[in-house]
């Protein structure tokens, strides 16, 4: 029976990746959650992240992630998400104007 339950553990979630790829509006729902700080569509007067460079994106979450960056709340929200949704959230800020 355990055995059963890993088994089909494993398979829901390696088919949870496929399902996110497949969603053409998961990047701009997974962007929209960082609405609350950075404002709609991350154009804050505070911190915008729209049209900054993906690259540099992941390097500031993974400052956060790693605690090397302080923060009041984002050390704690960017590790709720998997390297994958950082990816997409970081892309689409970097592909906005």
């Amino acid at each position: 029976m355990t055995n059963r339950l890993l088994a089909s553990a494993f398979v829901l979630a390696c088919a949870v990746a496929p399902a996110q790829a497949a969603d053409p509006h998961l990047a701009r729902n997974l962007a929209a959650t960082c609405a609350n700080c950075h404002g709609t569509g991350g154009r804050s007067v505070y911190e915008p992240l729209v049209g900054r460079p993906r690259e540099k994106l992941l390097s500031m979450l993974a400052d956060f992630r790693s605690g090397e960056h302080e923060a009041t709340i984002m050390h704690q929200i960017v590790r709720g998400y998997t390297d994958e949704q950082l990816e997409l959230i970081a892309t689409w800020f970097s592909e906005q104007r």
